[in-house]
């Protein structure tokens, strides 16, 4: 049987997030009572990503703050440390955004006796990579950006489709911001398409979401029928 935090990210790609908050809610107090802070502060995490994807990153600080005293170790750390650089860099707080990537990229290279949280057990330098060049495209790096997002999506083993498809569409959006429109048309092909593949809501959402970016570009060639197909998925 799924743990109420697994059912709740099956949720969180489906794009409900009423029910995402109960499932997480009822993850948070299962893990007080069983004392488990490592799960407690993995919870946390988890409500400050969708804080994070809902658009308001100042609701997450907090929690990633709170998560970071209750738990040692460094994969986890460096996770926690690496939203909490997402937050800062959709606030513009570019200093606190560079402190604590710095600091996850130093938890994650740090070894550990013990195996990571489950929760947090995928974390790989290719996820610290593509969410550095995301926070780097927030604060107005295009460059170094799609450097960060480019040596991540190498790093990335084949089996993580859904993550896959979820930076490529960070890859579009660098190149948007670098206005390389026909190659942001391709990339946002493929990952639309994957994520139709896959079933997973959350990744088409995301790329629907730069239907705005790519109005202005409505002569070049392919940038209607890609919107028309982004209108109809």
């Amino acid at each position: 049987m799924l743990s109420p935090a697994s059912c709740g990210w099956y949720r969180f790609d489906q794009g409900e997030h009423y029910a995402v908050g109960k499932l997480w809610n009822a993850a948070l107090t299962n893990a007080h009572t069983a004392r488990d802070r490592d799960l407690g502060a993995g919870v946390l995490s988890d409500f400050a990503y969708q804080s994070i994807w809902l658009g308001r990153p100042g609701s997450a600080v907090d929690p990633l703050s709170q998560a970071l005293i209750h738990t040692r170790h460094p994969t986890a750390r460096s996770l926690l440390h690496l939203r909490r650089a997402r937050a800062h860099a959709a606030l513009g707080a570019a200093a606190d955004c560079h402190r604590d990537l710095a600091a996850a990229e130093t938890a994650l290279l740090t070894d550990a006796a013990d195996p990571a949280p489950g929760w947090c057990r995928w974390m790989s330098a290719a996820d610290l990579a593509v969410d550095s060049g995301q926070c780097l495209l927030d604060l107005g790096r295009t460059d170094d950006a799609r450097a960060r997002i480019d040596e991540g999506l190498t790093l990335l083993p084949r089996a993580r489709d859904k993550t896959r498809g979820v930076f490529r569409t960070y890859e579009a959006r660098s190149l948007l911001q670098a206005r390389e429109v026909e190659q942001a048309l391709v990339v946002s092909t493929e990952s639309l398409d994957l994520a139709t593949r896959i079933g997973a809501d959350r990744c088409v959402t995301l790329v629907r979401d730069l239907a705005p970016a790519f109005k202005p570009y409505q002569r070049v060639d392919g940038v209607p029928a890609f919107l028309e197909q982004l209108r109809t998925a």
